[in-house]
């Protein structure tokens, strides 16, 4: 009798599965990458260089970017401009997509890639829990102010660059600054992860016949900075303990490349993958009920919408 994974853990089963992978050239498409810099989103970058696309990296780090765009530029022949931003300030996430619309007539692919994860509480300059900030309103907000832009270039694709740790859940629509609970790191970042998820689905519903199509992925678990923001304590098990566990993220680059660019990804929207692997989210990222109150919320939280 062959095993059934129960449906809460079948990423534990996807997560050893084969992934697919693609080759198709994405000479002549416009790609903006959210925290290319490092991690996830850098392993992105080198494949959508290897690609041939034009890219637009969005990092906070101007000298660090210009010197990673300098050795990948060496290896391939691309175009790749740099919008600083820091995406804990929503004020910059808005001159960033200014930048970015005032430069460049064509978006076909947007990566949000930017991320964190914190031990302790800490509130932005603008009043936001940061983690929720980070992780969802500012990729949120950035999303809708270029989403235009997007449609006019169609087709085009959006990716979100989501977390199994949305499993952690932590959303409470009443205190999504966690000014009321006591705060932990795993479940900030599962509600700041879970709140993305669920405007994934809303997106989508959007978008619907206008050639753009928005996906979240969980980039595997792999060996990334993430989290190296907290204190030396954590940053020595992370390095010393937890990286033993963990893949290389070169994995994580292939299988958003392959969502960005292969034709078998052209119509599909909404969904969720594991790398490539389409997945289930837990049963409380799937409650539309709530979904629509976290996007109204969240149009309200970014300026969207008075």
């Amino acid at each position: 009798m062959q095993f059934e994974w129960p449906e809460e853990l079948i990423f534990m089963k996807n997560k050893k599965a084969e992934q697919k992978k693609s080759t198709t050239s994405m000479a002549g498409k416009v790609c903006v990458i959210t925290g290319a810099t490092s991690g996830v989103g850098l392993e992105a970058l080198k494949k959508l260089a290897q690609g041939k696309a034009d890219i637009i990296m969005v990092c906070r780090n101007e000298e660090k970017a210009k010197a990673i765009r300098e050795e990948i530029q060496k290896k391939w022949s691309v175009n790749i401009d740099i919008v600083v931003a820091d995406f804990s300030i929503l004020s910059d996430v808005r001159k960033a997509a200014e930048e970015i619309l005032a430069n460049h007539k064509e978006i076909h692919v947007l990566i949000n890639s930017a991320g964190l994860h914190s031990t302790t509480r800490v509130e932005t300059k603008e009043g936001h829990e940061l983690v929720f900030c980070v992780n969802h309103l500012a990729s949120f907000l950035f999303t809708k102010l270029l989403i235009d832009r997007m449609k006019e270039s169609a087709p085009a694709r959006i990716i979100q660059v989501n977390s199994e740790g949305h499993r952690f859940n932590g959303l409470d629509i009443n205190d999504l600054d966690w000014k009321k609970r006591f705060y932990t790191g795993l479940r900030s970042y599962g509600a700041s992860k879970t709140a993305q998820l669920m405007t994934v689905w809303e997106l989508a519903d959007e978008l619907k016949g206008s050639g753009v199509t928005i996906n979240a992925l969980h980039p595997g678990d792999v060996r990334t900075n993430i989290g190296s923001n907290n204190g030396w304590l954590y940053r020595c098990f992370l390095h010393n303990v937890t990286w033993h566990s963990l893949k290389n993220p070169v994995i994580s680059g292939e299988a958003i490349y392959y969502l960005a660019a292969d034709p078998e990804m052209m119509n599909i929207s909404g969904k969720f993958f594991h790398l490539t692997i389409e997945e289930k989210p837990a049963k409380h990222a799937l409650d539309r009920e709530l979904g629509k109150k976290i996007y109204d919320i969240t149009m309200h939280l970014t300026g969207l919408r008075s």
